[in-house]
């Protein structure tokens, strides 16, 4: 089971619907390039789903 993911904001926000940018406000992406490593859990999964268009995620599993 992956324990974290790790997303990177790689397209800009810009044009998109509020609701869109406040999910990456939420998911703590504020500006470009910004990598975040969060616990996975089903709620970060659902925001990521919303924003797939807009980032690269990553799943890591710790020891």
């Amino acid at each position: 089971m992956n324990d974290t993911v790790t997303y990177t904001q790689v397209k800009s926000s810009i044009g998109s619907t509020k609701d869109v940018r406040a999910t990456l406000k939420g998911l703590g992406l504020l500006r470009m390039h910004m990598t975040v490593t969060r616990k996975d859990t089903p709620e970060l999964r659902g925001m990521l789903n919303k924003v797939q268009h807009l980032v690269r995620t990553e799943e890591k599993e710790s020891c």
